[in-house]
């Protein structure tokens, strides 16, 4: 399917509230596409696009073609996906009071949000999370989606998959290892092994939503799945199982720690992260942000990542156009496309084009006269590309 037939429904939503081209490329989700401005995955049997102004949030989602629903509850998903009852502003004005460090960092990232993913993807995407960076984790994640999920629908050429459950990835080890999980290909599949095991295994996982179980029980009730130590188990504690008070401690959160708030461990500079370290920071941090202490912390941790364009990003070469049939010269069915100006703009366009074919045409008599050279030809060959660049030039002052 194509944008063009797409049927959005929208909310008024400020980007203080949500910035979507930040929140979806700060380490949370990996399994987000950027197309041209509309954002694109597959949550809940569905493919759900997104798209935002200075005013609104835009959405609408594909459906498998033998699953159209009777009620569209695709606005129910996006609220919950991105926890939108939480009124971030007055968290980041509460924020900003507590810690002067956390108010210059705001000014420039707001709208970051923390989500409310699946649990099983969740647990799984930060598996493949341990020493790598968001790119590859990306790639890992859309392989899983790619070799062992179901195919939802198309949007703009790119399959969307659904992720896989746990009974789909058993004895896949060596599949992973070709598709380069290297050694968390086995830990993915021990993993899925206990939920085979225990088919009470998922239910206990998702419980660890509620609230009378404490973030430390969900902590330790996730460090017996292979691959899960304890910055793993924070994560998948803060995104997807609604502890939001849980603080992750990796070499970013270390780092700003250290550098921006000056941290120290038993009086001591910390060198290492150790686990001693951790528990320290992350408590750190919580005392210092309270119930929603992981939130801020995401904030920091966004800007502290030196790229948020990972992941997949298209944007078309052509942009800002309009495509006009022709009536004239050429066949019916061909179309060209015109960037949209103003005359003014047109006539300044063909005016510098015009000054700069005058000068090339200038360069081309001068060197002209240079004979070629014997060993190389150089004069030739940049006689060649400046004719080149005339001929195209000139193709381009036609309007």
């Amino acid at each position: 399917m194509q944008a063009s037939k797409i049927a959005w429904k929208s909310v008024r939503l400020d980007p203080r509230e949500l910035a979507i081209s930040k929140v979806l490329r700060c380490g949370q989700a990996f399994r987000w596409k950027q197309i041209d401005g509309i954002w694109s995955c597959s949550l809940r049997e569905r493919v759900v696009l997104l798209k935002q102004d200075d005013d609104f949030l835009y959405y609408s989602a594909i459906f498998p073609a033998n699953k159209n629903p009777e009620i569209d509850d695709t606005l129910e998903v996006v609220t919950d996906y991105f926890n939108l009852n939480v009124n971030l502003q007055n968290l980041y004005r509460l924020w900003s009071e507590l810690d002067p460090a956390f108010e210059k960092k705001a000014r420039v990232f707001g709208g970051i949000r923390m989500l409310r993913q699946d649990p099983w993807e969740n647990l799984v995407s930060f598996i493949c999370s341990t020493n790598n960076n968001v790119k590859r984790i990306s790639k890992m994640c859309d392989s899983l989606c790619e070799n062992y999920g179901e195919r939802i629908a198309t949007f703009q050429g790119i399959d969307h998959y659904s992720f896989p459950g746990p009974e789909k990835l058993l004895d896949s080890e060596s599949d992973l290892r070709e598709l380069g999980f290297g050694y968390r290909a086995k830990y993915i599949e021990k993993t899925c092994q206990m939920f085979a095991d225990d088919p009470t295994l998922r239910d206990q996982l998702y419980d660890q939503r509620s609230p009378k179980v404490s973030s430390l029980e969900a902590h330790e009730f996730l460090l017996q799945f292979t691959g899960v130590g304890p910055k793993v188990a924070d994560c998948v504690c803060l995104m997807s199982l609604d502890k939001h008070e849980v603080v992750p401690v990796d070499t970013h959160v270390f780092t700003f720690a250290t550098r921006d708030y000056g941290y120290r461990f038993k009086g001591k500079k910390a060198v290492t992260l150790s686990k001693d370290v951790y528990i320290d920071i992350r408590h750190f941090f919580e005392t210092l942000w309270g119930d929603h202490a992981g939130w801020a912390h995401s904030v920091l941790f966004a800007a502290d990542l030196s790229d948020l364009e990972n992941g997949v990003n298209i944007k078309s070469e052509v942009t800002d156009e309009v495509k006009r049939e022709t009536k004239s010269d050429i066949k019916s069915d061909i179309k060209r496309e015109i960037v949209v100006k103003t005359e003014d703009q047109v006539l300044e366009d063909k005016l510098a084009q015009r000054v700069k074919l005058e000068k090339l045409e200038e360069d081309l008599e001068n060197l002209e006269t240079i004979p070629k050279t014997p060993k190389t030809g150089r004069g030739l060959k940049r006689g060649r590309a400046l004719k080149n660049k005339q001929s195209s030039n000139k193709k381009a002052l036609v309007v």
